[in-house]
């Protein structure tokens, strides 16, 4: 079942939301469905991946040599 929401925010914020929603060719229902499903998910899931930009980076480099050995000797090689 869907139920109708009102929202009340800035006029600039919304100009900017309809904007973002335009370019995403995503409605803006649709977008703050995403949103709040995303504020809502299991404690589990935001312990793995806590936020949108890091769940989009989640497998980025699956498929590569890279190993978490090569990033301690990266991190020990930048902070020296």
């Amino acid at each position: 079942m869907q139920s109708k929401l009102t929202l009340r925010l800035d006029d600039e914020l919304i100009k900017r939301a309809k904007d973002y929603s335009h370019e995403s060719g995503k409605s803006l229902s649709q977008l703050v469905a995403e949103y709040f499903s995303l504020l809502t998910e299991d404690k589990k899931q935001e312990y793995n991946a806590s936020n949108p930009v890091t769940r989009s980076l989640r497998g980025i480099l699956s498929g590569t040599e890279i190993s978490e050995e090569d990033y301690h000797t990266y991190l020990e090689e930048k902070h020296s």
